[in-house]
């Protein structure tokens, strides 16, 4: 398997230090009363926003301070490329910063924050897919400077990292059980199939010949663990898909263990009620639990899918937060798995110390690229691409080139991607109709 370049973007180390005027403006709030804040802005990307800690003026920024990323930026080949055009306005893309006093937000529709002034740092792209570059480590003036020694100084590190990832589409709706394409280039090679099933009480033998691995203790280690929350009335439940390698057998799977029920008096997943699934690799015969997914439609204007990912080390030790976010139920969106990555992240990661997993298959856990631990690894891990509602979508995987040794690696990445696309569909209004791959003869068909 080869890998496709990618490089990763990172802001970090934020500091702000402004004198204090002898004759401050009263209308002016010096900035260690109150939090500061920035706008992170790369052509073409979403702007970012990030807090900047204030620093005394007489003190100095450690050198051997740890990264503290606020913003990131994940760069494909042709994202690059397209930065590197040259316009009439620039000879070199740069990474454009304003930085303000003041707290975030708005009141009564007028910005909270007072703008200190603006910061532009020049990127040199060329040659970061293979080797790290640093653009700018440490102060640098901001605002009206009239004495050096008082004008406001604004200190980052900007750098560049080679981030290579694999690449993988889904050729269909992984409802429709379609196969499952490496990328790079033009170049499409086939190296998982999918298959869709139901898994419930009423259907079994399906279920069954979905997860043929699967014995009978493990079945019902799987249906007691949904049974608990299954609802009577408007619910939707016991979706698995199962992801084969190209031989037919059997190497990751995704189970809907917990339904997705309509809230009382509503027609949507709440949050307080969500639907999961659990994400399943083989080992020791059986299926072994290796992360849980849960999902929720969101109230008020967003109206998202709200996402909760979380690492099951072993069944005695407690779950580890990977991921947690939303993204636009009509739109779609990316799901995103990255550890560290500052405000530029879609999680919320909180990484402790785990050990390799006796059920880890030909040993893909126990060395330093493996899937465990995470918290041997910062950055980006994985991301899935997938449309909104109504729409044909085939996830995009992306996973990096540290978290995979073997395709069983990859397969448990391809069944989490399935899993989130399936949860758009799962967490629709029960007042809409779903496709009929989505139903079975124990399912409504509302309209």
């Amino acid at each position: 398997m080869d890998p496709c370049p990618f490089v990763r973007l990172t802001v970090g180390n934020l500091a702000l230090k402004i004198p204090v005027a002898s004759k401050p403006a009263r209308s002016v709030v010096h900035p260690s009363l109150s939090p500061c804040f920035c706008k992170i802005k790369l052509k073409n990307f979403p702007l970012q926003t990030a807090v900047v800690p204030y620093f005394p003026p007489e003190n100095q920024f450690p050198d051997n301070q740890l990264q503290t990323l606020a913003a990131t930026f994940h760069l494909s080949k042709a994202d690059i490329d397209k930065l590197a055009q040259k316009s009439i306005f620039s000879a070199k893309p740069c990474l454009k910063i304003a930085v303000y006093t003041g707290r975030r937000g708005s009141t009564c529709g007028v910005n909270s924050g007072c703008l200190l002034g603006k910061v532009s740092v020049p990127l040199d792209l060329a040659g970061t897919e293979s080797k790290a570059c640093v653009f700018h480590n440490g102060w640098i003036s901001v605002g009206k400077e009239t004495k050096k020694d008082s004008s406001a100084r604004f200190h980052l590190n900007v750098k560049a990292e080679p981030d290579p990832r694999f690449v993988f589409q889904f050729d269909g709706e992984p409802e429709c059980s379609p196969q499952v394409f490496q990328i790079r280039g033009n170049i499409r090679q086939p190296v998982f199939t999918c298959k869709f099933s139901f898994r419930n009480t009423g259907d079994r033998n399906q279920g069954s010949r979905s997860l043929r691995s699967e014995p009978s203790s493990s079945r019902r280690w799987l249906s007691s663990f949904g049974s608990e929350r299954e609802r009577l009335g408007k619910e939707r439940k016991g979706w698995s898909i199962t992801v084969h390698d190209l031989s037919g057998s059997p190497v990751a799977a995704a189970s809907m263990v917990t339904p997705f029920v309509a809230s009382p008096g509503s027609g949507r997943v709440s949050r307080s009620n969500p639907g999961s699934w659990l994400i399943l690799r083989p080992g020791g015969g059986t299926w072994k639990p290796w992360g849980r997914l849960e999902a929720w439609r969101e109230r008020g204007s967003s109206d998202g899918l709200g996402y909760r990912f979380e690492l099951i080390p072993d069944m005695s030790a407690a779950a580890i937060v990977l991921a947690e976010s939303t993204l636009s139920s009509s739109k779609g969106g990316k799901f995103v798995i990255d550890l560290g990555g500052g405000s530029g992240s879609n999680g919320r990661v909180t990484p402790r110390s785990v050990t390799s997993p006796a059920c880890s298959p030909r040993s893909s856990g126990d060395f330093r690229y493996g899937l465990w631990p995470f918290a041997l690894h910062q950055g980006f891990v994985m991301s899935a691409g997938v449309e909104g509602e109504g729409k044909c979508s085939k996830p995009r995987v992306e996973v990096s080139v540290q978290h995979v040794n073997c395709m069983e690696d990859v397969a448990a990445y391809v069944a989490l991607a399935a899993a989130v696309d399936l949860s758009i569909d799962a967490c629709r209004l029960f007042s809409q109709r779903l496709r009929k791959e989505l139903c079975n003869h124990h399912q409504e068909l509302l309209g």
